[in-house]
Formats: C-alpha cells, sequence, structure tokens
C-alpha cells in the first residue's frame, strides 16, 4: 500500500506539479448531500415526476450502449465515422455498431414539447447578447467549472484535463451551436454536438473508474453534475443578465431558456430536473449549485491552464491579466482569490466602476454615446478581440470523439 501510494504521489506530481498531497477520498464525485433533496419536479418542465435524488441516478441507456462499444468495438473506426457526422438531420454514416446507431437515433429526437416559436425567440436572444454571452460562457461558466470540485477533478483526471485547448475548443463550439438561427432545425448543429457529448459523457463514466487515481465505486458525471454544469451556464448567464441591469423582453428570456431545456434534454437530463421557469431555475441552483462551490488542486490547475489559452494569440486586450480581471468581476473576490488571481491594478477598478454605465450605453439606456477615449472603447475592443479569439477556436476542425484513455 506505501509502494502504490509513493508511486501515485510521483504520478500526481509530474502530472500537474500541484497534486501531490491529493488523497483517494477527496477526489470522488459527492455521495451525499449536507441537506436532503427537496426540489420538487413540480416546477419542471415535465410537471411531475419520482422525486429520486439526482445524485444516485446517471444515464443508464448511453452508459450500457458505450461500455459496450469501448470493450469490443473497433473505436478509433467509430470516431472516423461519427466525424462525419455534423448536421442535425443527416443520416448517421454507415458502419456504425448497430446499439450506436440505434441510441443515437433515439436520442436525437426533439421532445413532445420543443416549440418553433420559442426557438425563434431564444436565438432573437442570441443574436442581440452574442458579445457578452462569449464572455460569460468563458468567465462565468467556464471558470466556474473549476471551482466545482468533482467537475474539476472529472475533467483533471479525464483525457480533457491534459487537452485543455482541445476541451475549450469543444465548449466554444457548444456556445456557438446553441445561439444559431438553425440550432436545432435539420441544417443546423447543436442536436449533434449535444448527443456527442451525451456519448463523451457515457464513456467518461466507463472510464475514469479504471484510472488508479480514482476511487472504486464512484461514478463520476451523475444527473446531479449534469444539472450542476447546466446552471453553471444557463442559470449564471441570466443571473449576470440581472446583476448588469440588461433589459430582456420576456419573450426572448422565455426563449433563450427553452434553448437550454432543450439542450439539457438532448445531454440526458432526466425531463424531472429540468426547470420550468426562470424562477425554477433559480431555487433549483440555489441547492444544487451554489453549496458545492469550492477550491481544489486540480480547479486550481485547470484555472490556470484557461488564463493562459491567449498567450499564443497577438491581441493587446487578451492577456492573463486582463482575463484575470474579468473573472475576478464576474465571479467575484471570494473565487478569485480560491483561484489566486491577483487583482488587477487598472482593470479591476475600472471594470467595478465603468463596466454598468457601458452596458446601459450599449443598450441605449442611457441615451448618450461616450467620448473616444473612455473605457468604454477598451471595453467594446475587449469584447472585439474576445470574440475573435472565440471564433479562432472554431476555425480548427473540432470533432467530439469517444475519449480512449484517462489523463
Amino acid at each position: 500500500m506505501d509502494a502504490h501510494r509513493l508511486s501515485r504521489r510521483d504520478a500526481l506530481r509530474a502530472g500537474g506539479g500541484l497534486l501531490g498531497a491529493v488523497s483517494a477520498v477527496t477526489l470522488g464525485a459527492r455521495t451525499a448531500r449536507a441537506e436532503p433533496w427537496s426540489w420538487s419536479p413540480t416546477g419542471s418542465i415535465l410537471g411531475s415526476g419520482g422525486g429520486a435524488d439526482p445524485l444516485t441516478l446517471f444515464d443508464p441507456d448511453a452508459d450500457q450502449v458505450l461500455a459496450d462499444v469501448m470493450d469490443n468495438a473497433d473505436v478509433p473506426q467509430v470516431n472516423r465515422l461519427l466525424a462525419t457526422w455534423t448536421r442535425n438531420g443527416q443520416p448517421l454514416p454507415d458502419g456504425l455498431p448497430k446499439n450506436l446507431a440505434d441510441f443515437i437515433e433515439g436520442a436525437r429526437q426533439l421532445p413532445s414539447w420543443a416549440d418553433p416559436d420559442k426557438m425563434a425567440a431564444g436565438f432573437e436572444f442570441n443574436k442581440k447578447r452574442g458579445l457578452y454571452l462569449g464572455v460569460l460562457y468563458a468567465f462565468a461558466s467556464g471558470m466556474m467549472s473549476t471551482v466545482i470540485p468533482h467537475e474539476a477533478r472529472a475533467v483533471y483526471y479525464s483525457r480533457g484535463g491534459s487537452h485543455m485547448k482541445d476541451r475549450i475548443a469543444k465548449t466554444a463550439k457548444f456556445g456557438y451551436d446553441i445561439g444559431t438561427v438553425n440550432a436545432f432545425a435539420p441544417d443546423g448543429e447543436m442536436i449533434v454536438t449535444c448527443v456527442k457529448t451525451r456519448i463523451i459523457h457515457a464513456a467518461v463514466r466507463h472510464l475514469l473508474p479504471q484510472s488508479p487515481y480514482w476511487p472504486e465505486a464512484i461514478t463520476p458525471i451523475s444527473q446531479d453534475d449534469l444539472m450542476i454544469t447546466w446552471h453553471s451556464l444557463a442559470t449564471t448567464i441570466m443571473r449576470n443578465f440581472r446583476a448588469w441591469k440588461v433589459p430582456i423582453a420576456p419573450g426572448e428570456s422565455e426563449g433563450y431558456l427553452h434553448t437550454w431545456q432543450l439542450s439539457g434534454h438532448l445531454l440526458g437530463i432526466r425531463e424531472e430536473y429540468l426547470p420550468a421557469t426562470w424562477d425554477q431555475a433559480e431555487a433549483q441552483a440555489q441547492q444544487v449549485l451554489d453549496p458545492v462551490l469550492a477550491p481544489t488542486a486540480e480547479g486550481h490547475y485547470l484555472a490556470d491552464q484557461l488564463l493562459d489559452l491567449g498567450a499564443d494569440l497577438d491581441l493587446t486586450l487578451i492577456s492573463r491579466g486582463i482575463l484575470g480581471a474579468f473573472t475576478r468581476f464576474i465571479m467575484g473576490d471570494k473565487i478569485a482569490d480560491w483561484l489566486a488571481i491577483p487583482r488587477e491594478p487598472v482593470w479591476s477598478p475600472l471594470l467595478e466602476v465603468a463596466w454598468g454605465p457601458f452596458v446601459a450605453v450599449r443598450e441605449g439606456i442611457l441615451g448618450v454615446v461616450p467620448p473616444v477615449d473612455a473605457p468604454y472603447w477598451m471595453f467594446d475592443e475587449f469584447l472585439r478581440q474576445f470574440a475573435m479569439w472565440y471564433l479562432a477556436e472554431l476555425r480548427m476542425p473540432v470533432s467530439i470523439e469517444i475519449p480512449q484513455t484517462n489523463r
């Protein structure tokens, strides 16, 4: 046992430089709550349900299929075939294992409650708020994932933790696809992106328990984990828009929620856990998301990698210091301190004082045009450069593949 611990400690140090003292127990996903599960399924899109704690539930349909594929099929060939499936309405390629093809055909179907009018309103929301959304997906949702302990650990010890640029490209694709006019239409890509992501989650549930760094009998990515990630995206975005006092038409707000309800369904979240309204989403987030945020060595490492992703780009305003300042401004001092992100001497106070008026000007609330040399120009230029970086990730081929190894 002592030799095993020594080799494990050395391996962790070699892999991240931060993780030598992490024990097997701390690596696991949560298996119990501090408070009993109490969110009622009557607040869900389904309006009913068994009320089981989502910590105890996973995705058995996907898990059974992926375990069989990974143990018995030619996974590289399956990935080559899946790479050719890019459009929602496109026929699946010939040659996929039958059980996988059957699963995908079922998983790609939109639910009966899918509403074309709400989808269109969701696109209007994305079209008007696209620049804000890119920043929030990165600094609110992306950085938040590093202080969700079980998500940070699952990412770190799976393949994604050692291929962060590839992982952020996939995240960028997800955020881009959901905001397109044809996101869920036959010629769109969001359904494909969701179903492939669901397949990856099942693959990770099969692979990660085989890692010597992951505790036996702990299964990652439960329904609760999926819901936490959902809230780190949809609910967190809406929280920030409210904090910034961005005016949003009720129909567009409902439409944006609808796109995330559909995405959650396609990712394998049970309908009894998908909130029917933003109020229900907020109530659920207060139970599943807010109490679990905490620092970890793995999350610190991943955040450090994310802050360095813009280093190879010749963009003045995508420096580590400015990215850190936006993280501190959006996520707050407590989380920034957890991640050891210093307060940037120029941008941190600038954001605190001028971001609110900048949003008001941009949204036409104040009815004035700021002077050219004001900080408003810097904010607008940051949004422009960040959009360039964000889209640069999509110019590379982004293939969501079944992983074959852990970290």
